[in-house]
């Protein structure tokens, strides 16, 4: 039977890794030299993990076999994983090791540390806090040793004295931190561009075969989740790898296939607009009339006429 074990502060995590009570109590900083194992009250297999805390690691040395998300996942060197609070961690290779050796660091911090900060109000902004496993953030040595740099400011910052300026110098260098990670999803997405151009490939082509199927009619029209799932992908990934490669979102590709779709049937048969909006799968025809004049400037009618 799974257990579930629930992180719900910074304390908690050093007492199962062991390791010295924290010097700040909503953010912190472990390398591999920090490490110790698992409590000996930690079960180690059939474990899943949930933490209430942003997570962000750097891998450097030895594999770590973990599932998240849909998929089992080898935590290769030289990436950075990112997990979002209320995300499941489960091991099946090891112990749960949130600080890899080889020179690897896990950075956590607790959402109150930037809730009274934009920052706050932007992390919704970070989409690849909701990115699978699988689509881990791969550095080069410049990137691993920027971003490394800034973790070792924020450390230098929480561990000193804390002042009135402290907790504004330890959030603002964090997005300073987010941005970098941000700058280099954009410069990964263009240096893997052929397989990006496969994925849109895929995705048309599964969008064409599912408005040409009538599958709207039984099943309803396409979600972005099920879009992702089909690609293979998370939503948010997904949804940043099509911006990237088209400039459209993925609800946006779905939205010009089942425009294209009604227009065939508006102007390829005699059924009314509302039969239509039920094939296409609309449960309500005024949802359908609605969008299609949002993207077409003209009603379904007018469009027929």
């Amino acid at each position: 039977m799974k257990t579930f074990v629930r992180i719900a502060s910074v304390s908690q995590i050093h007492q199962m890794l062991g390791s010295e009570p924290p010097s700040h109590p909503l953010i912190s900083l472990l390398r591999s030299s920090q490490r110790a194992p698992l409590a000996p009250q930690v079960p180690v297999l059939n474990v899943t993990f949930v933490s209430a805390l942003y997570t962000i690691s750097l891998k450097q040395g030895s594999e770590c076999g973990i599932k998240y998300g849909r998929e089992t996942y080898d935590f290769q060197e030289g990436s950075l994983m990112f997990l979002a609070p209320g995300q499941a961690v489960t091991p099946v290779t090891k112990p749960v090791d949130l600080n890899p050796e080889g020179g690897g660091w896990t950075l956590m911090f607790h959402p109150e540390l930037i809730r009274r900060f934009p920052l706050g109000d932007k992390m919704a902004g970070f989409s690849y806090f909701a990115y699978d496993s699988h689509e881990a953030l791969h550095l080069s040595k410049p990137e691993r040793e920027t971003v490394t740099d800034i973790v070792l400011r924020i450390e230098e910052e929480y561990r000193q004295n804390l002042d009135l300026h402290s907790p504004e110098l330890i959030v603002s260098n964090l997005e300073l931190l987010l941005n970098y990670c941000k700058r280099y999803y954009g410069r990964q997405f263009v240096t893997r561009t052929s397989a990006n151009r496969d994925v849109v490939t895929r995705l048309e082509a599964f969008l064409s075969d599912y408005f040409h199927s009538n599958r709207c009619e039984r099943e309803g029209i396409p979600s972005v989740q099920q879009c992702a799932r089909q690609m293979g992908y998370s939503p948010n990934y997904l949804g940043d790898l099509l911006k990237k490669e088209t400039g459209k979102s993925t609800r946006e590709h779905i939205h010009f296939h089942l425009i294209e779709k009604a227009k065939s049937l508006l102007l390829g048969s005699n059924e009314t607009v509302e039969r239509i909006a039920y094939a296409l799968g609309f449960e309500y025809p005024q949802h359908f009339s609605k969008l299609f004049k949002s993207q077409t400037g003209m009603s379904p009618a007018e469009y027929r006429h």
